[in-house]
């Protein structure tokens, strides 16, 4: 294994990437119109085995947001120089798919198809992928045979391709599969009584068609794959734990979202709930040292993966990238 680029110079490579092939990239209507044959894989997908496990990472997009650390600005540019003066950094949105036996289980719905200078995303200058949906195909996954689809947490980035238009009407994007979040995000959620809401499209649409499952605590959800309540970023946020054949991979979801996070439990963006999220934290890090796993969360750097360090107090992010 060799370290990773920084989050700056990806930022960086990813500008003059995307800069080549915006027109390429630019969701119209729908992101599955960008044909698999077009893509050049490796920008938007990245696969490792764990085990018997085939778990790809998949880069949804990449955007700009002020994380609002509560800390002091001087220690939070330190931790974060490429944050531009508005205090916004470009981040990575990434979700990722788990084979493994029969289950063909996806983490994350993405983004919906509407263009992104436009709707919900226009502030963030999202750039798009061809999608969750496209990435999926050129992987051999069909939407049909998704089986699974985990929701680590109710924030829009995270739910908003749940619902996809098709010939004039709303459907399932992943219409054979069970779709689980943590009970608290849809109970506790009060977006879910607003109808324009993407809480109450996404989300309230899977339940109508009888595709939503609440749960609690920590839930097998197939062999070798477990989803594991890890509440703070919103009262239902969790995390996806595989083992297989000895080794581990965990999904983390948005518990961090930048790699100096890992060394400072305290550094919470606002709207969060803080002592919960810390305690969240610690507990994932001590799974993790304890099985020294592989490691990815939902806005590191693509394609996410990384390790912490395996002793000593603060913990450090280390990113990989795989030895080809």
């Amino acid at each position: 294994m060799t370290a990773g680029r920084s989050p700056d110079t990806r930022a960086t490579v990813w500008d003059r990437e995307m800069a080549a092939d915006v027109d390429r990239t630019r969701v119209a209507s729908s992101a599955t119109r960008v044909h698999s044959r077009a893509m050049d894989r490796s920008h938007f997908i990245d696969t490792r085995l764990v085990g018997d496990a085939r778990i790809t990472m998949i880069l949804d997009g990449h955007g700009y947001w002020a994380p609002e650390l509560q800390v002091p600005e001087a220690e939070w540019r330190a931790a974060l120089p490429q944050a531009n003066a508005a205090g916004e950094v470009g981040i990575d949105f990434c979700g990722a798919h788990i084979a493994l036996g029969d289950a063909s289980i996806l983490i994350d719905l993405g983004f919906d198809d509407i263009p992104p200078e436009r709707g919900h995303w226009a502030t963030m200058r999202l750039r798009r992928t061809p999608g969750v949906e496209a990435v999926l195909a050129a992987i051999g996954v069909r939407a049909e045979e998704i089986t699974h689809v985990l929701i680590t947490h109710a924030h829009g980035d995270h739910i908003a391709g749940a619902i996809a238009e098709r010939d004039g009407r709303p459907v399932a994007r992943f219409p054979n599969a069970r779709h689980l979040i943590g009970r608290a995000d849809w109970e506790r959620n009060p977006e879910r009584n607003s109808p324009a809401s993407l809480a109450a499209m996404h989300l309230g649409g899977l339940l109508s068609r009888g595709l939503l499952e609440l749960v609690d605590g920590v839930r097998p959800v197939a062999p070798g794959v477990t989803f594991r309540h890890a509440p703070g970023e919103s009262p239902g946020h969790s995390i996806v734990e595989v083992r297989s054949r000895g080794e581990t991979f965990l999904h983390l979801g948005d518990l961090f979202h930048f790699p100096c996070e890992f060394e400072h439990l305290g550094w919470i963006p606002p709207g969060r709930d803080q002592a919960t999220t810390i305690l969240s934290r610690r507990d994932a890090l001590e799974r993790a040292r304890d099985a020294g796993a592989l490691l990815a969360f939902s806005h590191g750097v693509f394609p996410c993966w990384g390790r912490v360090s395996p002793e000593g107090e603060p913990a450090h992010w280390m990113y990989e990238v795989a030895t080809r």
